[in-house]
């Protein structure tokens, strides 16, 4: 497990403090995609800054551009393959 265990609550957090995405917490959805025109709308500096910022919070390691992609997809995503960390 990672250090700590990730909520979908604490991920709103987090996206909104390390973004320039300007909602309600409570108004990103759990399995709203991050990226893309029918997401959030995310670009590659917030996938960056996100990725960072889960780092420091949890104690995992997101390096690989391949493994970013596919965790960063959407909030429980990101959650399940933090919850999944040693």
């Amino acid at each position: 497990m990672a250090k700590n265990k990730a909520t979908l609550d604490d991920l709103r957090v987090i996206l909104l403090e390390n973004t320039l995405l300007r909602v309600e917490p409570q108004n990103i959805g759990a399995d709203q995609l991050l990226f893309g025109p029918d997401g959030l709308g995310l670009d590659s500096i917030d996938a960056l800054q996100l990725a960072v910022a889960v780092e420091r919070r949890y104690g995992v390691t997101l390096k690989d551009p391949a493994l970013v992609r596919s965790v960063l997809v959407t909030l429980t995503t990101l959650q399940v393959w933090i919850n999944e960390q040693p």
